[in-house]
């Protein structure tokens, strides 16, 4: 089942609809409820626009208060009313529930099930429309029959109850079965199921609201040319009513018309304003089959890529280190690499072949996890970042690829406090580091396809030389007194210079230097042997 959206105030627009994660049997009966009491008002309203319309506004025969109309008012008026709401409201609501069976199941839906639900309000807005058919064929009838000079009469303004009762009741049964259109829409969007889209809405709003009026007083006006017993009152009254009902009645349809389309977007804009606050896990209910449905759609599919994005963006900086990451995002990488000011330290454990023969595996990942999390927690506070990692040693680098303005007095300190902590947090290891600096080229190393940000130079294989002498060295850590001399932020006096060896496999003298604490003479006399 589809990840649902976060919960939020009004996820489907309105307080009235819910939640769709609420239980079945709420649902079932907000739904039924709602639909009852729209249907039921809106031909309630139709009802009262028709008897307005016959008895006092539209010119023409009389067709109310004489005696041979009262089988026609009191009796199939009354009962085909009575009908038609067992029919429309009761029976329609009815079936309607019936065909949402799934959703208060709480199963997923079939594909028919899923485009029925979405076909629903044009469904129920049919049979609304075939009811009010049918009452306009038998009133018109039964008026004509008594006097066919009332049938255009009856037959118009029960035309134009019926167009604006079905207006209204597309746009609120739309309205009430928004949870199930949500649910139905989230295993999938079939393109546009309901007969409206953003601009049928529109074109619907407009020709109801304003345009049947506006044609219902052309047809007053042409049957008053015609009959020329229209008299000047009965034609201004038609008038203001058939206005008044314009104003009242084309507002309330653009106010439906505007909130079904105006919901969505909220919804869409409020969520992008939880983006823009870096929550990326937001998501908003599709409820909409038109347009609006694709942009609630769209949406979820954006902020889907942006957090994908955003995973990968941290576990590419996990596996790379954050610096190298932003500036292989902030432009296209490519192979090949600049000559950089680099100070490095290359950290390794004393012993680890004879550690991996007496413990277990997991005690011994254990062991390096801990080990490597006080590494990469003090070389990331120094502003440097781990290169990389090989077995149980690591290469850190400073300066590179942000440049840095103590480079060596970064890589001093933070190799101090990494010894620091290790005696204190990870007592059951020992560590040794070695520090160098000096020009070195960073950048990507590898093929177009696979390649990696790297360091390499001189002073990479001098702080590796330097780590191997510090394992026999008091206090395990060896710097080259170059880093020492050119690190502007560290007390000099808290490193003392000990005598120039030749690291195996350069040329040239190191000459070395290590914290106050420690004698020079161990290391010495071991770099010489080597």
């Amino acid at each position: 089942m589809p990840q649902r959206p976060r919960r939020s105030i009004s996820p489907l627009g309105s307080p009235l609809l819910g939640h769709t994660d609420e239980s079945p049997r709420r649902r079932r009966i907000r739904v039924q409820v709602l639909l009852t009491v729209f249907l039921l008002g809106a031909n309630a309203i139709g009802a009262v626009i028709v008897g307005a319309l016959i008895s006092v506004v539209v010119p023409g025969p009389n067709v109310v208060t004489p005696r041979e109309y009262w089988w026609v008012n009191f009796i199939l008026i009354p009962t085909y009313l009575l009908v038609a709401f067992l029919i429309g409201v009761g029976w329609g609501t009815k079936r309607t529930v019936q065909g949402l069976r799934w959703a208060i199941e709480d199963r997923p839906p079939t594909p028919k099930e899923q485009r029925r639900t979405l076909a629903m309000p044009w469904r129920l807005t049919r049979l609304q429309i075939g009811l009010w058919i049918v009452g306009l064929v038998l009133v018109t009838t039964a008026d004509g029959i008594i006097d066919p000079n009332s049938i255009p009469k009856v037959a118009f303004t029960i035309a134009f109850g019926g167009a604006t009762v079905c207006a209204f009741s597309y746009l609120l049964t739309e309205f009430a079965l928004r949870p199930a259109a949500a649910r139905a829409l989230e295993y999938g969007d079939p393109r546009r199921i309901r007969i409206a889209g953003v601009m049928g809405r529109s074109i619907l709003t407009w020709l109801l609201g304003t345009g049947v009026p506006v044609a219902g007083l052309m047809v007053i006006a042409i049957a008053s040319f015609i009959r020329q017993d229209t008299s000047s009152t009965q034609f201004a009254v038609a008038i203001l009513a058939l206005g008044g009902i314009t104003l009242v009645f084309g507002f309330a349809l653009s106010l439906l018309g505007g909130l079904a389309t105006t919901a969505p977007i909220d919804n869409v804009r409020s969520a992008m304003a939880e983006v823009e606050r870096g929550d990326l896990d937001v998501r908003v209910e599709v409820y909409d089959g038109t347009e609006l449905g694709e942009l609630q759609s769209g949406f979820n599919r954006m902020a889907e890529g942006l957090s994908e994005r955003d995973r990968i963006r941290d576990l590419f900086g996990r596996h790379v280190g954050m610096e190298v990451a932003e500036a292989a995002l902030a432009k296209n990488p490519e192979l090949g690499g600049e000559e950089r000011d680099v100070a490095v330290f290359f950290i390794d454990l004393v012993g680890s072949t004879e550690l991996a023969a007496s413990q277990p595996p997991k005690q011994v990942v254990d062991l390096l996890n801990r080990f490597f999390a006080v590494v990469v927690e003090e070389v990331d506070r120094h502003r440097g970042f781990v290169n990389k990692f090989e077995g149980d040693a690591a290469l850190a680098v400073f300066g590179a690829p942000g440049a840095l303005d103590d480079h060596c007095g970064a890589a001093l300190r933070s190799a101090r406090a990494i010894m620091d902590r290790l005696d204190r947090e990870v007592p059951d290891c020992t560590a040794a580091i070695g520090i160098a600096s000096g020009r070195a080229v960073a950048g990507n190393i590898g093929a177009k396809e696979r390649f990696e940000y790297t360091v390499i130079g001189d002073p990479v294989n001098e702080a590796a030389r330097l780590s191997e002498l510090a394992k026999s060295a008091d206090g395990r850590l060896v710097a080259s007194a170059r880093t020492v001399e050119h690190a502007t932020s560290i007390d000099g006096d808290e490193w003392s210079f000990g005598d120039s060896v030749t690291l195996r496999g350069r040329a040239e003298e190191t000459r070395l230097a290590m914290p106050r604490r420690q004698g020079g003479s161990t290391a010495s006399r071991e770099a010489s042997a080597r």
